[in-house]
């Protein structure tokens, strides 16, 4: 198949960020001095601001149809080559083996979920649910197949068929948590620029140079915005990040119930970035995250393993507890909200006592404690988790194992 060739980016756009903008700000910036002297400069500078701004709102148009007409004759021709070629008769179908197009779905191992019919169709199945929106006829028609799916092969009682499915959604959660997580950054960082554009004093002056400069930097800000919603391919519909997060609970809870728990803890402990974005999230979006990290907790307190494994499972929970538990600290959604009731609050403080306490050494409980009582005595709109009755028992048993290796040194 012969490979699409990217359109050459136009040239217009750097420069006119990066050379015309910046001569413009300080050529402005003489014609102010010079203006407060002499009327003529004034109505120079007025000419040459309106004739710049509109020159701003012209020049993306070109640049668009330019883009646009570059775009199609490039889908043209890669289109004609694909049909005339002998290897892509027909169109590209997602998933059907073959088609080359199913790394995305690659599992944690780098190994592909494309050895079966029936892994390939699970596959396009929980991809097809992760593109569609919740608000579509159709998100609880594939919904329904997918569960029927992965139900009938957990009846048949088939070990390899319990293992597609857990290698199929291992795959899936782990897309759908990086999705998660680029979207929770990306809003975080436009809210950042938003407040940074719109933000700040003014002088008393109003207009002048500060005045021109917030305006041809708000410009510039919505223009490259603009300009990169344009330029991006979209080759999938976007899903919004509350969708990304109910997903990824459903996808929890079929790993649970296929035996595959260990795959769900094990990614969500390693989303730490995540878990310091969501401290700004909006609270649907927390309460969301909430359920699903309380949810994880507790398959994470009865998750064993063989003496070999031991060492490896406590560095599993030690990254859940350093990861999640400043969030469960501090998330507003954690008491505003009704989340979770008193008993299910009470609950987690048990789990989350259970599973610092089987960390056994006793520097990983000092990190978590130390971490909890950190995050937990600077937030004052929040008392949950209160987990200070572990705090004291690790306090009672460091003294006393201080005590102890005193006396046997004597």
């Amino acid at each position: 198949m012969v490979e699409a060739q990217t359109a050459p980016t136009p040239l217009a756009p750097l420069l006119l960020r990066n050379i015309l903008l910046p001569l413009f700000i300080y050529s402005d910036k003489t014609l102010i001095n010079l203006s407060h002297k002499f009327k003529l400069f004034h109505i120079i500078r007025y000419t040459l601001i309106t004739a710049f701004l509109f020159f701003l709102k012209v020049i993306p148009s070109f640049i668009s149809s330019s883009l646009q007409h570059s775009q199609t004759h490039n889908h043209n021709h890669n289109s004609d080559s694909e049909f005339d070629s002998d290897s892509s008769t027909y169109p590209w179908v997602p998933f059907l083996k073959g088609s080359g197009n199913c790394n995305d779905l690659a599992g944690a191992d780098g190994s592909l979920v494309d050895e079966t019919c029936i892994a390939r169709a699970l596959t396009q199945l929980l991809a097809i649910l992760n593109e569609i929106p919740v608000s579509s006829r159709k998100y609880e028609i594939v919904r329904s197949y997918a569960e029927k799916l992965m139900d009938e092969n957990l009846e048949e009682g088939y070990e390899p068929l319990r293992k597609v499915n857990a290698k199929v959604l291992s795959a899936a959660f782990s897309r759908a948590l990086q999705q998660l997580q680029s979207a929770a950054v990306a809003a975080a960082k436009y809210d950042i620029e938003k407040n940074t554009t719109t933000g700040g004093d003014v002088t008393k002056k109003g207009g002048g140079y500060f005045g021109l400069n917030r305006v041809i930097k708000t410009v510039g800000h919505y223009g490259d915005f603009a300009w990169t919603q344009f330029t991006k391919p979209k080759t999938r519909l976007r899903v919004s990040a509350e969708k990304l997060s109910a997903e990824l609970l459903w996808l929890a809870e079929k790993l649970v119930a296929c035996g595959s728990a260990d795959e769900a803890v094990q990614q969500w402990a390693s989303a730490s970035k995540l878990a310091c974005v969501a401290l700004s999230a909006p609270q649907r979006l927390q309460g969301s995250l909430v359920k699903l990290s309380v949810y994880l907790f507790k398959e994470a307190v009865s998750m064993g393993g063989q003496d070999d494994d031991m060492e490896e499972l406590r560095k599993v929970k030690t990254k859940l507890l350093m990861s999640w538990l400043p969030f469960l600290c501090r998330a507003t959604i954690g008491v505003e909200a009704p989340v979770l009731t008193f008993n299910e609050k009470a609950e987690l403080e048990n789990m989350l006592g259970k599973l610092i306490e089987s960390l056994k050494h006793e520097e990983e409980q000092e990190k978590v404690l130390s971490l909890w009582l950190h995050h937990y005595a600077h937030c004052p709109s929040s008392d949950w988790p209160n987990l200070y009755q572990y705090y004291d028992r690790w306090c009672t048993a460091s003294r006393n194992l201080f005590i102890l290796q005193g006396k046997q040194e004597k």
